[in-house]
């Protein structure tokens, strides 16, 4: 029964440290995405890919423990992001910025 009841906690507590990574990821992401965002209204394209790779970076990490819906958004802000950087080294800054608001709008709804 002991076992049992250790076994039963540890489980808990890897559930819920995985769900507060996912979280934090997720903050963090939303924050460089929308960094990126009032950097590219400015036509700052080069500091608009410096935040959409940060934040490309903890999507992606938020992402890998993400299930069901929250994980589609994350998936998908990721791929916006992606976007927004290609453009933004093109210096499509008007593009990119469009593509990093698209993040942001999918990342929120992946928390």
């Amino acid at each position: 029964m002991m076992k049992k009841l250790a076994s039963l906690c540890a489980t808990l507590l890897l559930l819920l440290s995985t769900s507060v990574f996912a979280e934090e990821h997720a903050v963090a992401a939303l924050k460089h995405a929308t960094d990126a965002v009032t950097h590219g209204k400015a036509g700052h394209a080069p500091v608009l890919v410096e935040h959409a790779k940060l934040a490309l970076e903890h999507a992606l990490a938020a992402s890998i423990v993400a299930k069901g819906v929250p994980k589609n958004h994350l998936d998908e802000g990721a791929k916006e992001l992606q976007e927004a950087i290609d453009h933004g080294n093109l210096g499509h800054t008007d593009v990119a910025t469009t593509h990093a608001e698209t993040a942001v709008e999918h990342i929120k709804a992946g928390q």
